[in-house]
């Protein structure tokens, strides 16, 4: 085994362990390399120290919601897209305002969604975001049925360059970043900006109820950024208007 003597020695070691890393490593895993014990602040500075190796390089030490990974910087992501022979799957206005739904009012039932949405939400958009990997059921209301509670996971975080829910950025950024590089997000920079209301991981409680006679959701192909998505709390009198087209 190669002997370690100097700060340079262990970085060298973080390094490499990074670069192949399939999946963002966190601080508890990134200990299991040495076998000296280093306190946090020694920890932080051998990652900060690497990120500055890194800062005039293609790709990028970050921090995420699951751990730390090398990610490549945007300004060099078109040219890496060229490389790629499968286009981005193409996901419907209805799987996106889902996702955004869930997102700033969760946890949320599907019931919720609706009453926010005016229609009906297929079964098919929950599997989709679920498949992806970016929510999960994270308890039950407790109300008639028991219905399921969704949330956003650690994975739609790291997709999104962001450690946590206090990051989000405000809704009309965050329905850009996801319009414009929808499968291709874990290679989408860190989004810096903070969201602009206070309280985003839960952000007030969702009415539980149906909306009257809500209406099948066929599931457009339109982008989120065709128009604004209202996350007002949810009419009783009936389904709300679909977004206004933006100029």
């Amino acid at each position: 085994m190669l002997p370690l003597y100097k700060p340079d020695d262990y970085k060298r070691v973080l390094e490499t362990a990074l670069l192949v890393a399939a999946e963002p490593l966190p601080l508890s895993e990134l200990k299991k390399l040495f076998d000296q014990e280093f306190d946090d602040d020694t920890w932080r500075t051998l990652l900060d120290d690497l990120r500055r190796d890194w800062a005039n390089r293609g790709a990028e030490l970050v921090q995420l919601a699951s751990g730390w990974r090398f990610q490549t910087r945007p300004e060099y992501q078109s040219y890496l897209d060229r490389l790629k022979n499968d286009k981005p799957p193409k996901y419907s206005r209805a799987v996106m305002e889902t996702l955004a739904i869930i997102a700033y009012r969760q946890p949320v039932t599907r019931g919720d969604i609706e009453d926010i949405r005016g229609v009906a939400v297929s079964p098919n958009i929950l599997k989709t975001l679920e498949g992806r990997g970016w929510i999960d059921a994270v308890g039950h209301r407790d109300a008639p049925g028991r219905p399921a509670l969704y949330a956003t996971t650690r994975r739609f975080l790291d997709d999104l360059g962001l450690r946590s829910l206090t990051e989000l950025p405000p809704l009309t950024e965050i329905e850009r970043v996801m319009d414009l590089g929808q499968s291709a997000i874990p290679e989408a920079p860190t989004v810096q900006a903070r969201a602009e209301e206070s309280g985003t991981e839960h952000a007030g409680d969702a009415g539980s109820g149906q909306p009257s006679a809500p209406q099948p959701d066929h599931g457009s192909t339109d982008s989120v950024a065709d128009g604004q998505l209202d996350l007002a709390e949810p009419q009783s009198e009936g389904p709300a208007a679909a977004p206004e087209p933006q100029g």
